[in-house]
This record gives C-alpha cells, sequence and structure tokens, in this order.
C-alpha cells in the first residue's frame, strides 16, 4: 500500500514523542501491505474499526491515540485523513473527513 502523507504522521509524532514507535511501526507494516478487504487489515490489527466511506480507525499507543485513514483497495492507497488524540477524535465525523 502506498500511505500519503508520512509528513503528518511525522508532524504529529515530532509533537508527541510517546507515540513516535507505534506510529513509525504502523507505517511501516501498512507500507509493506497489500490489503485487499477490510477482512485482511483486521486480521493484522484486530482492534481496528471500519467506517463508511472506506474510513478505518486505527487505535495507537494502547488506544491513547486515533488514526483515521481513507483505503481505495484497488489501487492500494492509504490517505491519512485525521491523527490526534482520542478526545480530539471523539469531536470529529471520521467517517466524513
Amino acid at each position: 500500500m502506498r500511505v500519503i502523507a508520512k509528513k503528518i504522521l511525522r508532524n504529529f509524532w515530532t509533537k508527541h514523542p510517546d507515540c513516535s514507535e507505534q506510529l513509525k511501526a504502523w507505517y511501516q507494516e501498512a507500507d509493506k501491505s497489500i490489503w485487499k478487504s477490510p477482512k485482511q487489515i483486521k486480521k493484522d490489527y484486530p482492534t481496528s474499526s471500519f467506517l463508511a466511506n472506506n474510513r478505518v480507525v486505527f487505535n495507537i499507543k494502547g488506544n491513547r491515540y486515533r488514526l483515521v485513514v481513507r483505503i481505495n483497495y484497488d489501487y492500494q492507497m492509504i490517505w491519512i485523513r485525521f491523527i490526534g488524540t482520542h478526545s480530539e477524535y471523539d469531536k470529529i465525523d471520521a467517517s466524513k473527513i
């Protein structure tokens, strides 16, 4: 999968260094993955959640942070849509961002 844009993650882990290793690991795993369906993601990330419009929510650092991505399985593309604390996540509509 091609992840767009790592810079968003890098900026976040610079501000929140306690999650830098987890975000770097997620990026490396996602970048090397060939996910064809939500079922394959769920196998690798059992705590992930699936929303409308091909949005997937990943729990980072024991659910302290949330990462929302949009996936196009046919083109093997992942777009970072949101990264933030759990309380910041509660204030957005993750299926529409």
